[in-house]
């Protein structure tokens, strides 16, 4: 597994990570363990985890594991968690105030049986809590030795531009990481998000990266999903989701674009879209979210694995968005859909 440091910080992470939003709902805690420690023996190093995954129970999970395993192993874990969202029912059990962050902050600590996080991040912008606020809490819980860095997850460009300037300016512990999501079926990112954390210094973690499945080949033209996949299972969110993208001719050019390299390279279609992705501008490190085993298994094979120059090529004209509207593109207006090189990103160890 490679690494790379998160963000513009000096602490190195695998260029994969573990997603566990599946931990206690789609995935029991056996099958959770067995995800981390497969994920630790392939050399995986950053879990990623949130308080509103079940409802905690994914945290719980994870310290579970922790407790259980030795010190090195522990110790090889760069883990991080975040906090937002509802946690009960009360009107100050959500969002980013000063009293929301720090009582969940110490839930979540709890629920991991530890006594600090490497990383802290807000799940998204709370448009009724001061900016200020939000990040003088971080800092202080920074200070107070609880969290060693701090995050955004799901802001827009102007957002993430604000919180770096506003930390800034009031010397405050500054994010170092921005989770999107991002793959190659969503790549607006691209337009403001990734050239604001290119120009921040911000790594990217990108969530979703292949697409909830899509970027597998699972899903064909003439056949709505069923069975054991997440939108077989689920059928109105199924027919919803599987309606809104598969209408779109774009859809089907990336999967054939994927399919077509993965099968010339014979791996799987899911280690091509995880490759494109792995080496875009300001990544950090790829969020992998696996209900099975099987499906982890499957998608650390992507680890070490890059697309040449033609392959990239490819995957980039099939995938491009192609805004055709001001300021974006049109007449006399250069289109740009991948974004601009530069800034103060991660850097490889």
């Amino acid at each position: 597994m490679e690494h790379r440091t998160l963000g513009s910080s000096g602490c190195a992470v695998s260029t994969y990570a573990l997603g566990t939003m599946t931990f206690g709902a789609e995935t029991d805690e056996a099958g959770s363990h067995a995800q981390l420690d497969a994920f630790v023996e392939a050399g995986g190093t950053l879990v990623d985890t949130a308080d509103v995954y079940t409802a905690g129970t994914s945290e719980e999970i994870i310290g579970r594991w922790l407790a259980a395993r030795p010190a090195e192993v522990r110790d090889s874990v760069v883990l991080a968690t975040k906090g937002r969202f509802p946690m009960g029912e009360g009107p100050n059990d959500v969002g980013l105030s000063r009293r929301h962050l720090q009582r969940a902050l110490d839930a979540s600590l709890r629920r991991l049986g530890v006594d600090e996080v490497d990383e802290y991040q807000v799940h998204s912008w709370d448009p009724l809590t001061p900016l200020e606020e939000t990040l003088s809490t971080l800092d202080d819980a920074v200070r107070a030795g609880k969290v060693r860095y701090v995050g955004l997850s799901n802001y827009t460009g102007w957002q993430v531009q604000k919180a770096v300037a506003v930390a800034r300016e009031l010397g405050l512990s500054a994010p170092v990481t921005l989770q999107p999501q991002y793959n190659l079926l969503v790549r607006e990112v691209e337009w403001e998000v990734v050239p604001s954390c290119l120009d921040a210094g911000l790594g990217l973690l990108p969530w979703s990266p292949l697409g909830g499945g899509w970027l597998t080949g699972k899903y064909t033209r003439e056949e709505r999903p069923t069975g054991a996949t997440r939108l077989g299972e689920d059928p109105e969110r199924g027919v919803e989701a599987y309606g809104r993208r598969s209408v779109q001719q774009r859809t089907w050019d990336v999967i054939d674009a994927v399919r077509s390299i993965a099968d010339a390279r014979g791996v799987p279609m899911s280690q091509v879209a995880l490759a494109w992705l792995v080496d875009r501008p300001s990544v950090t490190s790829v969020i992998l979210g696996a209900r099975t085993l099987e499906q982890l298994q499957d998608n650390l094979g992507a680890a070490g694995l890059h697309l040449g120059a033609e392959e990239t090529a490819a995957l980039d004209a099939a995938s491009d968005p192609a805004p055709a509207d001001y300021p974006y593109g049109g007449p006399g207006v250069q289109q740009r859909s991948r974004p601009v090189e530069g800034g103060r990103g991660p850097r490889r160890r």
